[in-house]
């Protein structure tokens, strides 16, 4: 039985926040993180994104972990 912890769900918010901003970098080239953090050089920022990438490859583990099935 594969269950949704609180790690997976940490880095689903974490890619999350990384596509809304990634969303606002295309639609209006406005970059939220680094709006934020006083520049995407600012060591703040580069947390924020180095977290989001890590996020990121913890949510491909997702994909291939087995569904669980349904008793019925």
């Amino acid at each position: 039985m594969s269950a949704i912890t609180w790690v997976d769900r940490f880095a689903l918010a974490l890619i999350i926040i990384g596509g809304l901003n990634w969303g606002l970098v295309g639609l209006l080239d406005f970059d939220l993180v680094a709006w934020l953090f006083g520049g995407s050089e600012m060591i703040l920022s580069r947390i924020v994104y180095s977290l989001v990438g890590v996020g990121a490859a913890w949510g491909i583990t997702l994909l291939f972990r087995p569904r669980e099935e349904r008793a019925t």
